[in-house]
């Protein structure tokens, strides 16, 4: 599987994990607690394997922007959250950089296979 289809499902589980915690309620509520644990476990396993072909620090920021972003929109859409316009600023340069990284740099092409860091 591609590096960048582990990394969609990482970022994707990692917002679905957040979203558990926002239902939590402080661990207060079990069936959210349990999807928080689930979600992240998903969300770190499949960055792990991202991590194998694609260099750590540009994995981080592409995961990490991305769930900024679509984060702040689950909590304007399913939470009723408002955001102010600096909060919309910043929250679009994140989506800049992560866009710039994507598009322009070369180092955020995976490795091919034969040169994976092994893990056996």
């Amino acid at each position: 599987m591609s590096a960048w289809i582990y990394l969609a499902v990482a970022i994707v589980a990692e917002v679905i994990g957040t979203s558990f915690l926002k239902l939590s309620e402080g661990f207060t509520r079990l069936g959210p607690s349990i999807g928080v644990v689930l979600c992240y476990t998903l969300a770190f396993y499949m960055l792990a394997l991202t991590l194998r072909s694609v260099p750590v620090g540009v994995a981080y920021a592409i995961w990490a922007g991305a769930g900024v972003a679509l984060i702040t929109l689950v909590g304007l859409i399913a939470f009723k959250q408002t955001l102010d316009l600096p909060a919309m600023i910043g929250i679009l340069m994140i989506v800049g950089g992560v866009l710039v990284i994507q598009l322009f740099s070369g180092t955020v092409k995976p490795q091919s296979d034969a040169q994976e860091v092994s893990t056996e």
